[in-house]
């Protein structure tokens, strides 16, 4: 399965980029041996749109034509339901299983996800009940989707 990651915004150079790129590296090497084939992530520029409204209608355009044909969509936003490590990991797990190809994870930018483009995920979830940057999910995203991996191959990353 691969597993990709569109997002609204770009991470600048420093600590967050370098975190992020370290736990994609990660992913890199240890995802093939669980059934994960490969990491993509692909940045978007935020619309420019006057208001709130119209920039999160366009984002969402933009991420609808980005998304691989059948793919799992799972929107990361603040009404989404809160998931343990072990039972996101558990979840990839069941779609790899299952045979599903591409798995995309949907962060929105400064103004979140279009409600549409959010009821049409597969599922949705969050990281609490805090908002956080967009950016710092993307980091926070990347560290989940490793321990999931770590998980999946019974690696000791993860611990209870």
């Amino acid at each position: 399965m691969k597993i990709h990651i569109l997002t609204i915004g770009r991470l600048k150079d420093g600590p967050m980029r370098q975190l992020a790129a370290d736990y994609a590296d990660r992913i890199t090497k240890a995802g093939p041996q669980a059934g994960l084939r490969s990491l993509q992530i692909r940045e978007f520029d935020e619309a420019r749109a006057s208001n709130s409204k119209q920039r999160k209608s366009r984002e969402a355009e933009i991420i609808l034509a980005a998304l691989p044909a059948a793919s799992i969509i799972v929107a990361l936003d603040e009404t989404g339901k809160s998931l343990s490590s072990r039972n996101f990991s558990s979840q990839i797990g069941k779609w790899r299983d299952n045979g599903e190809q591409d798995l995309v994870f949907i962060i929105g930018g400064p103004d979140g996800l279009d409600h549409d483009l959010v009821k049409s995920a597969r599922q949705t979830i969050a990281f609490g009940m805090s908002t956080w940057p967009h950016q710092l999910v993307r980091v926070m995203l990347l560290e989940q989707i490793y321990r999931a991996t770590t998980l999946l191959l019974g690696h000791p990353y993860h611990r209870d």
